[in-house]
């Protein structure tokens, strides 16, 4: 069961093949037959056939020589298109099914028509239309029509052999369809062309120009005309030629040269060219703005303004402003004009030149500075001996100030921007011509300005010395070169000022203080004022002398002598002087011990103070008696029961003697009568030790104790006394 199907299905699918080969064995289609053949564009043949039974599509085939075209066509007519103009094809047609192509029909000629003229057209004039063309393969004539595009008024046709044709008496500005073909010698016309030309425009009429002077721009204006696209406003004069172009009725022309006559016409344009200009309408300019203008100031304070002529230049108006804002202006036909000017200031000046157009553009603005202002109120605020300081107000216009100080050949100079200057370097008791000159960079230095005199302070005098006579006056003697002049020298001190003063060259200075140190200057005085202090000097008086002296014994051979302090005082020297010989003392201390004094002598004690520097004071002279001697040979004798007697032997010289006895039982004291010596004392103990002095008595009373003592001593013999031993000598305390 399963193999039947099979070779069933084997045997079908055989089957099948078979009759599938006995279907592609059917003929070809049949051969078409032309009916005709014809040219209506000269590229392309048109052939017409009865349709074929079973044809799907036709081949059109075109012969010219050894060229051959092909076309495939679905079914009758068709066209071969590609051919040449005015050519003799042979047509033949194919018919073409499933089962192939059929053979080609019988050939039938036919010739392509003439080619279209290739047209040039334009406007010559707003009238009239010039077409043009070339020569076409085997034409003999041409017909050219024209008409408006809008289809409105009437048709132009004309036949020509020639290759161009103008129409005229057409509308301006208007569109128009021209229309063209060339015919055989059969009189078989070509393929048309067609084209659209517009005739150009009328020029523009009423012109009208208005200028603006401020701008240099001329506004054109003219009544629109038919046909025009856009329009162009021409200006030319002798050197340019300016334009501008615009689709309304109105333009403006800029750029405009001043001082020029133009020639300005309209003309008008649309694709087929432009219009002739409309007649020139003549336009002048504003003058140009006068040039070379030279300003000029003399005399200062006065300004000359020129310039030079311009065309289409009136008459001038010229513009005077200072830099405050005020103006002022002067008009005249001239080239010149005259302005009052002041110092200090700058101008701005400008010139116009007029006419009927207006004013003349504004040319360069030109500044003028006047020179600056001169000083009035030079004011010496301070007058040394080598500077001047000089101030003064500022002036309008200075930028600079420059102060010249002239002594003869010498010239001191002094540039500030500040309305002050010091001038230093100077000489002394000089006569000086000083000027301040303003300057300003633009216009330099105004040399005008007047000088005032200043003569500088005095030199300062030169201290040559300071002396001291005998009775301790102060001298001072100075050098100077001042003329004129009055000196004031100052002793200057802790003690206060001291001074004196002279025209001279000396003066002196009395009442200083002893014991002080000076510093002594000078100072010159004139009517242009005072001089520097001189260096100044160092001056010393002599130290004081101490306000007291005191001689004081101290031995017999040393005294003391004493002072209070002297001011001004480093040392001392204290001599003590008599016939036999002179004692010294150099001392820095206020009291000094001279020795080997001889007693009993009169002395002299002189006192000198010295400051130091070494400057000597003798200070003071005073009498001085030494003391008398101290006696010699001491010694104690019994008187009586109860007596004692001392005895000695004088020094030389007349003097008193006390003698004083001291013991445990007391002090026993006896004064010899003058010229005796001895002394007796009674009632005096025994059983002691005493010490026994004798001194001299001075004039004044008092009892000198440095004299030498002796030890004795008293026994008792019973109730009375006894023997007197000498026991010793004992220093005075």
């Amino acid at each position: 069961m399963a193999g039947r199907p099979k070779k069933c299905l084997s045997l079908i699918g055989f089957s099948l093949l078979c009759l599938k080969m006995v279907a592609s064995a059917k003929p070809a289609p049949e051969m078409p037959t032309i009916d005709q053949a014809y040219s209506k564009i000269s590229n392309s043949i048109t052939v017409e056939w009865a349709t074929v039974p079973g044809a799907t599509s036709y081949l059109l085939t075109a012969r010219d020589g050894d060229t051959v075209i092909e076309t495939m066509v679905a079914n009758s007519p068709g066209t071969v298109t590609g051919l040449k103009a005015a050519t003799l094809y042979q047509i033949t047609v194919r018919s073409i099914s499933a089962a192939g192509r059929s053979q080609a029909s019988p050939p039938k000629q036919a010739k392509t028509v003439l080619a279209a003229p290739i047209l040039e057209v334009s406007s010559p004039s707003s009238d009239s239309i010039l077409v043009q063309w070339e020569a076409v393969y085997m034409a003999t004539g041409f017909s050219v029509s024209i008409m408006r595009a809008n289809g409105l008024g009437r048709i132009w046709k004309e036949n020509t052999t020639n290759t161009t044709l103008t129409f005229t008496s057409l509308d301006a500005g208007t569109l128009y369809t021209i229309k063209a073909y060339a015919w055989n010698a059969n009189g078989t016309p070509g393929d048309d062309s067609t084209c659209n030309q517009r005739t150009s425009p009328r020029a523009p009429a009423n012109i009208q120009v208005s200028f603006d002077s401020g701008a240099l721009k001329a506004a054109v204006s003219w009544a629109p005309t038919e046909g025009a696209f856009n329009y162009t406003a021409t200006a030319w004069s002798a050197s340019s030629e300016l334009s501008c172009s615009t689709a309304l009725s109105a333009c403006a022309i800029s750029s405009l040269q001043c001082g020029t006559e133009y020639q300005i016409s309209v003309s008008a344009r649309n694709d087929a060219g432009s219009s002739r200009s409309t007649s020139a309408v003549t336009l002048k300019t504003v003058a140009c703005a006068p040039g070379r203008v030279t300003i000029q100031e003399d005399p200062p304070g006065h300004l000359s303004v020129s310039w030079s002529n311009v065309d289409l230049g009136d008459y001038y108006v010229a513009f005077v402003k200072s830099d405050d804002g005020l103006e002022v202006h002067c008009n005249t036909s001239l080239t010149q004009c005259n302005f009052l000017s002041e110092c200090g200031f700058t101008y701005f000046i400008s010139v116009f030149a007029y006419n009927k157009a207006g004013q003349s553009p504004l040319g360069d603005v030109f500044n003028y500075t006047t020179a600056p202002c001169c000083p009035s109120d030079i004011n010496p605020v301070l007058v040394s001996s080598d500077r001047v300081e000089i101030v003064w107000s500022p002036v309008r216009g200075a930028e600079l100030y420059e102060t010249k100080a002239v002594d003869g050949f010498n010239v001191v100079e002094c540039n500030d921007t500040a309305p002050a200057c010091t001038l230093s370097a100077l000489e002394c008791d000089t006569k000086y011509n000083i000027t301040v000159y303003s300057f300003s960079e633009v216009r330099g230095s105004n040399t005008s300005c007047a000088s005032r005199f200043v003569t500088t302070a005095p030199c300062s005098p030169e201290i040559k010395s300071v002396s001291k006579d005998a009775f301790s006056v102060i001298h001072v003697h100075w050098r100077s070169s001042n003329d004129d002049a009055t000196y004031t020298v100052t002793a200057r001190g802790e003690e206060g000022l001291y001074w004196c003063s002279s025209m001279g060259q000396s003066c002196t200075l009395g009442g200083l203080p002893c014991g002080s140190m000076f510093s002594v200057t000078a100072v010159a005085e004139t009517q242009a004022g005072q001089s520097l202090p001189s260096y100044s000097v160092p001056l010393e008086t002599v130290p004081c002398c101490p306000a007291t002296l005191t001689v004081t014994q101290v031995t017999q051979s040393v005294i003391n002598v004493s002072w209070t302090v002297g001011t001004g005082a480093l040392t001392y020297v204290t001599v003590l002087e008599s016939h036999i010989g002179q004692s010294r003392c150099h001392t820095h201390q206020n009291h000094c011990l001279l020795g080997c004094i001889t007693c009993g002598v009169n002395y002299t004690v002189a006192l000198k103070a010295v400051s130091a520097s070494g400057l000597t004071a003798d200070c003071a002279y005073q009498r001085y008696a030494s003391s008398a001697c101290c006696p010699l040979g001491v010694k104690l004798y019994r008187l009586g029961p109860n007596g004692i007697r001392i005895n000695w032997q004088a020094a030389r010289g007349s003097a008193n003697y006390s003698t004083d006895l001291y013991g445990s039982k007391g002090i026993f004291t006896c004064s010899p009568s003058a010229g005796l010596s001895f002394c007796d004392i009674t009632e005096i103990p025994c059983g002691d030790v005493y010490t026994v002095m004798v001194s001299p008595v001075a004039e004044t009373g008092l009892k000198l104790t440095f004299c030498p003592q002796k030890i004795y001593s008293v026994t008792c013999s019973g109730s009375t006394l006894g023997m007197v031993i000498y026991r010793g000598k004992r220093n005075a305390e």
